[in-house]
């Protein structure tokens, strides 16, 4: 192994540095050698930082934290799409496998496509290719609907990466999650795709048919009308109560909790979340702040509806709702902790969750056309993140000096 990497470092290398045949490639061959080994380049001069975590393994941890998602996700598509086309002798291994056939593209499509422009931009700016990729290309399929047609996963990643990230400047510019930002692309250019009653469940056309490996399809459906959780409770009518509009359509907090429910790919179950949660808690990968945070605010602002004499069945929805429906929970733990667009001081952190809880609630609930806020309520304070941090250095700056002057008269 050692005459391995000696090859490399004496023979290899030299071509892609600079002055070398291949330096126009640098980008390519620095991505390849860090991801097989860890880099051997140190500082030449002081400050040295040791750490034993670099980008590229923070990185990887959060890929970690989001494998249950990931494989709830493929078993959960699979399973919505068994049981809506009333797949004879359907079972875990048929599920995994139909979920497989429809996840796995999208996750393939949006790396694809999304390290094409990735690569692009190295070679033009002629810098290393950023580890970020990594977490925004799988995180962008997970915020996606199983049945999205592949081409829109492409403009939709295309969009995020360069419109939200490259544009500028790259990863540590970027004001803006890139998964979320094309998450918002696709949901405002292409409606019918990624929201509605009938883009969360696969039916026959969309995945193989009467095979002995998938099960048979006893009726091919052309479409499935499944409201998510959250359409349900928009749609209850006015004094009716939205628990039980909820219970008729199928929905308990106990399937909301596991996850067995049409939704996003990645963003249904709940147990899934909190074991990426703990993983990344533990790890010290996440701020634990935002997360708490957020909760807080979705509960409190989910306790001032309930409190509040409002005709409206999804102001009196109890909070715990709003904590297991839609993409709140997954959003809150992997897109608002992002530690680019997020708040950088502790007490920022803490404002920037609270407001991304009170303001995925009061979306919610104040507007019927867009019953899931979590996506524009992070997107809202990923912008407002850095004008909350000016405040913060801002009043400890003014409480230092205030302390300075009461020294210095004493």
């Amino acid at each position: 192994m050692n005459a391995l990497f000696d090859f490399m470092d004496k023979t290899i290398a030299p071509l892609f540095e600079k002055g070398g045949k291949f330096e126009r490639l640098y980008p390519l061959f620095e991505a390849g050698d860090t991801f097989n080994r860890t880099p051997g380049d140190v500082t030449p001069s002081a400050p040295h930082v040791r750490d034993s975590i670099d980008q590229k393994r923070l990185m990887i941890f959060v890929i970690y934290a989001l494998i249950p998602c990931i494989l709830f996700g493929i078993w959960n598509a699979g399973n919505q799409f068994n049981l809506a086309n009333n797949v004879a002798n359907a079972t875990f291994t048929t599920d995994m496998l139909r979920g497989a056939t429809m996840v796995l593209p999208i996750i393939f499509v949006s790396y694809a496509v999304g390290g094409i422009w990735e690569v692009l931009f190295a070679l033009v700016r002629r810098h290393e290719i950023n580890e970020g990729f990594l977490v925004t290309g799988m995180l962008f399929p997970l915020v996606l609907p199983p049945t999205l047609p592949l081409w829109q996963v492409a403009i939709g990643i295309s969009f995020g990466i360069v419109i939200g990230k490259e544009i500028f400047g790259g990863v540590g510019f970027n004001i803006l999650n890139p998964a979320l930002t094309a998450r918002a692309f696709l949901f405002f250019a292409f409606p019918a795709q990624i929201s509605g009653d009938k883009v969360w469940v696969g039916t026959a056309k969309t995945a193989f048919e009467n095979s002995p490996i998938f099960g048979t399809v006893a009726e091919n459906i052309d479409g499935v009308t499944m409201a998510t959780p959250l359409a349900v409770a928009a749609a209850a009518e006015k004094g009716s109560d939205a628990v039980t509009a909820l219970g008729d359509a199928g929905f308990t907090l106990a399937n909301m909790t596991i996850g067995n429910i049409p939704g996003c790919i990645g963003s249904t179950s709940v147990i899934a979340i909190l074991l990426g949660m703990g993983f990344l808690i533990l790890t010290g990968i996440a701020s634990w702040r935002v997360m708490l945070s957020g909760i807080l605010g979705c509960v409190a602002m989910g306790w001032l509806f309930n409190v509040l004499p409002l005709d409206n069945p999804f102001a009196a929805l109890p909070f715990v709702y709003h904590i297991v429906m839609g993409g709140f929970l997954f959003g809150i733990v992997f897109m608002a902790t992002d530690p680019v667009s997020a708040a950088a001081t502790n007490t920022g952190k803490c404002i920037y969750g609270f407001l991304i809880g009170v303001l995925t609630v009061l979306i919610r609930v104040a507007n019927p056309a867009y019953p899931e806020g979590a996506m524009l309520a992070i997107l809202f304070m990923n912008v407002m993140a850095p004008l909350i941090d000016h405040f913060v250095v801002q009043g400890h700056i003014k409480k230092r000096t205030a302390y300075a002057r009461a020294l210095n008269n004493a």
